[in-house]
């Protein structure tokens, strides 16, 4: 049986390989991330060129097996890598979700050996950049419901549908698609009830196009969200992932570790906020003491650092216990994330209101950091979806 020295152990940087990558992340994220937060924000723009610089780091694929190109890291690593980044630009976080969580490890976990060695090494490099179409206009928990299909004809699939909010489907002002996106749809019915199954569409598919590009998001704006078309898009047989009906299984494997992703980012929106208003309320004065000589700012300090400890301590011990290739930790995958995200949302509020008019502008932070992580309340699942996941487990476990 194996072991844990509890004396050394950290739980948010287990090994010294966490540890490399954290101080290799803390660098990158002040030299080049930090400076450009704010113009991208306020440009609504994602920035490509910074994107195409986590593939040097090998963060790209970094769940991805070294043979194909990646760093082959674990669900700690991600973790990390998503605090780090979100504490400074969880737009440009969430950008980068998308492509390694969402397209390139699903790829990784799931796809077929061809398909791995097609795509997998461009992804990880950072030329190719991918997504992951599964929300609809009218459908987005209601996975079930999805409008999407596809039509085997021959030696090919015909995609119809349309996608809707899917992050990196554009990548420039231009309507530019990105490279690879993993797209599930509708291939039938049995027993009444939806098959759905996976494909790969690739950039300049015929039929394949980016339709609206969503501007004047309320947070994330770093990250571009675009509408996905496909009309009579047809791509070769061997772009089916699996078998057909197989999605479930797909997005069961992937929703945990991205639901753990999100909850990181939270961790990085509740940090930042904390060093900010601790920050600000030691020096800023207020009837010749400290902001933090009051109570009332205490309470906001105080309250704020033990709930971000408290879901720091659950997200990396999640990910710890996280197997990338199996399902079967969905409790505390929700858990996780119904948590950390609105306690981030809460911290940057309290952050906002230590700053009072300060914290209401661009300048210090604060506000894009609260705008930003109200998206995490919703996306990859809503509260709502997981407090009914959670209660259906703890019945089914007997808890």
């Amino acid at each position: 049986m194996n072991t844990v020295d509890l004396k050394t152990f950290d739980l948010t940087n287990p090994t010294e390989t966490h540890q490399m990558l954290r101080d290799t992340l803390k660098s990158f994220v002040q030299a080049e991330v930090e400076p450009q937060a704010h113009e991208f924000d306020k440009k609504e723009q994602f920035n490509l060129p910074l994107f195409r610089k986590l593939g040097e780091l090998g963060l790209l694929g970094i769940t991805v097996p070294e043979q194909y190109g990646g760093s082959g890291l674990d669900a700690s690593a991600v973790v990390l890598v998503h605090e780090e980044l979100s504490a400074s630009d969880p737009g440009f976080a969430l950008a980068y979700l998308a492509h390694a969580l969402l397209c390139v490890n699903n790829l990784a976990v799931n796809g077929s050996e061809a398909q791995k060695q097609k795509y997998l090494p461009k992804l990880s490099s950072g030329e190719f950049v991918g997504a992951m179409a599964m929300s609809e206009p009218d459908y987005g928990t209601d996975v079930m419901g999805m409008q999407t299909t596809a039509t085997k004809k021959g030696d090919k699939y015909v995609l119809n549908g349309r996608k809707m909010w899917i992050t990196n489907g554009a990548i420039d002002e231009n309507r530019t698609s990105c490279d690879v996106v993993w797209v599930y749809a509708k291939t039938g019915e049995k027993n009444g009830r939806a098959q759905l199954s996976t494909f790969i569409v690739e950039k300049g598919d015929m039929g394949f196009y980016v339709g609206q590009k969503i501007h004047d998001k309320l947070g994330m704006r770093a990250s571009n969200t675009a509408e996905l078309v496909f009309e009579n898009c047809e791509i070769p047989a061997d772009r089916l992932v699996g078998h057909e009906g197989d999605s479930m299984l797909h997005m069961m494997r992937n929703l945990e570790l991205e639901r753990i992703g999100l909850a990181a980012m939270s961790l990085g929106i509740a940090r930042r906020s904390i060093e900010i208003m601790n920050k600000y309320a030691n020096e800023r004065k207020s009837f010749g003491k400290p902001l933090s000589f009051y109570g009332q700012i205490q309470k906001y300090v105080a309250d704020s650092y033990a709930e971000y400890k408290a879901s720091s301590a659950y997200v990396y011990d999640t990910a710890r216990k996280h197997d990338l290739h199996k399902e079967g930790n969905r409790l505390d995958s929700d858990g996780v994330k119904l948590v950390a995200t609105t306690m981030a949302k809460n911290v940057a509020d309290r952050a906002i209101q230590v700053l009072g008019g300060f914290g209401y502008v661009g300048e210090y932070v604060v506000e894009r950091l609260w705008r930003d992580s109200k998206l995490l309340e919703i996306g990859g699942g809503t509260l709502e979806a997981h407090q009914k996941n959670i209660t259906r487990d703890l019945s089914r476990l007997g808890f």
